[in-house]
């Protein structure tokens, strides 16, 4: 066949394959409607419909890129939300280029210690083999088994779309559950058991972030079939956010509105991850992403740390006062509620700080509460702010040596410590002012010969300051210090940020 109109009954099919097949691969027609009206003319014929249909198979392998192994019988939900259908040819269609809507979702996976294993593998190339060929073909199996597809990106990193929160999270834990060597997901439909040499491979933990679910983040099908948009760089940020929370361990952060999303998804019938009570959503407050605030939630499905449900109300709290900018006194005081319960419910530890805190020369969870109540006691009873900043510091390296410690909490310590750092030496030098002119009410006797001689020997007049922020004579510390905080609004606004600059 040179032309369309030679075309008649006796023409065989494979003939007819072979003319439509020379112009798809000269990209004559790129998409299947474009194909149709081609072909309409001979359509009255039933025998060209399997053509036609084989026709549609190389139009998605050579033009849908991404989605180019989704069918519509192994992933019914996704060409739902991808695909705008033909009405002659229901399981064909063309792929929709834009697409705002809401039951879409992106899932961004990276596998921990990819770079080590490619190095310790070099003379022995057949693993890196094996590795490959599990992130890219039984990645597949597990994703199309969720009704998901995926697509493995620059070495280590694997991109996943599904059309609603629960496969999208379901397919995030099955492809941990795979390289892990875990059963988190428990699905008897979604095998995760490694096969054959891929059983050899070494254990490897996963970060990954969710995103979705919101038609105000539209995303673009480009001409190759590649994903471009917003929530695809929103679930790489999130991705990262996991991976800076623990870079040994699997982690799963989410968009706030993923996990609505799920919870409405399982309001009826449940999925097995709420069935076997895998998950749980802990609240991460906002997060910035180049100048965009995202809701935030880690989802924690390993058992040994459900104890971050006992202390969520807290942390919500903590959020609350940030976002209204309370740092005259909720911030403070809510933070070390935090830091108490967190220690009071945490796996029980000892920590022995490089200098004694407070005359203890180790902490525990219960010294560290002690400490959090020595804290509170010094801002709000005694307003000696400068000792609360102090135990702030204390907190932070105490912390930073309790392993398995939750990065969040570290990230929020050391972002309020730092703002009221900013504020002491401006307070500490508005006290030292008042002592200068009320010295001779603070220091009697014997202390108002030392405080003069003291004024030229640095030490001891640094001392003797510090005895005299603590007297009740200098009135209104705690207006001075508040007012320091209204005076310094902007730079006590506080914002946990991941990413780029």
């Amino acid at each position: 066949m040179k032309d369309l109109g030679e075309y008649n009954e006796s023409t065989p099919e494979y003939e007819l394959f072979s003319f439509l097949y020379d112009k798809l691969i000269c990209r004559e027609f790129t998409v299947f409607s474009a194909l149709k009206t081609f072909v309409q003319p001979i359509l009255r014929d039933t025998r060209t419909h399997p053509v036609i249909m084989r026709c549609f198979e190389l139009i998605k392998r050579l033009n849908w890129g991404f989605f180019s192994d989704m069918t519509f019988q192994s992933h019914r939900r996704l060409w739902k939300e991808l695909v705008i259908p033909d009405q002659t040819f229901p399981e064909a269609g063309d792929l929709k280029d834009t697409l705002q809507i809401s039951n879409l979702y992106i899932a961004m996976l990276d596998i921990h210690g990819y770079t080590k294993f490619c190095m310790d593998s070099r003379k022995n190339l057949s693993m890196m083999h094996t590795l490959d060929w599990a992130m890219n073909t039984e990645v597949r199996r597990i994703s199309t088994c969720c009704q998901a597809v995926s697509q493995r990106e620059r070495g280590d990193e694997m991109v996943v779309v599904a059309a609603s929160a629960t496969d999208a999270l379901t397919v995030s834990l099955a492809i941990m559950d795979y390289f892990g060597k875990t059963n988190y997901v428990d699905d008897p439909a979604i095998s995760t058991r490694r096969q054959g040499n891929a059983d050899a491979l070494p254990v490897f933990k996963c970060s990954a972030g969710i995103t979705g679910g919101n038609t105000q983040s539209p995303l673009i099908i480009t001409e190759k079939g590649n994903l471009a948009g917003f929530l695809l760089n929103s679930g790489a940020r999130l991705q990262t956010r996991a991976n800076e929370l623990s870079s040994k361990e699997s982690r799963i952060m989410v968009a706030k509105q993923v996990q609505m999303n799920f919870i409405k998804e399982n309001q009826g019938t449940k999925c097995t991850l709420i069935k076997n009570n895998v998950v749980y959503f802990f609240d991460t407050g906002h997060i910035e992403f180049k100048g965009v605030m995202i809701p935030t939630c880690e989802v924690v499905f390993k058992e040994e740390e459900r104890y971050k449900e006992q202390f969520s109300e807290e942390l919500v709290r903590l959020f609350g006062s940030i976002k209204e900018s309370l740092w005259e006194q909720r911030i403070y005081l809510d933070l070390m509620d935090l830091l108490s319960k967190v220690a009071s419910v945490m796996p029980k530890f000892t920590i022995t700080p490089s200098k004694p805190i407070n005359g203890m020369m180790s902490i525990t969870n219960d010294s560290f509460m002690q400490l959090c109540r020595l804290a509170i006691k010094a801002y709000s009873h005694d307003e000696d702010y400068g000792a609360a900043v102090n135990y702030l510091r204390d907190c932070i390296g105490v912390v930073e040596q309790i392993p398995g410690y939750d990065r969040l909490i570290v990230d929020y310590l050391k972002g309020v410590a730092d703002k009221y750092e900013t504020l002491l030496k401006s307070y500490d030098a508005a006290i030292d002012r008042e002592i200068e002119e009320k010295a001779v009410q603070i220091y009697q006797g014997q202390y108002q010969k030392a405080w003069q001689a003291a004024r030229n020997a640095v030490g001891i007049y640094e001392k003797l300051k510090v005895m005299g922020r603590k007297s009740p004579v200098i009135p209104k510390k705690k207006a001075l210090w508040f007012n320091l905080i209204k005076a310094n609004k902007e730079q006590m606004v506080f914002t946990l940020y991941s990413g780029k600059k």
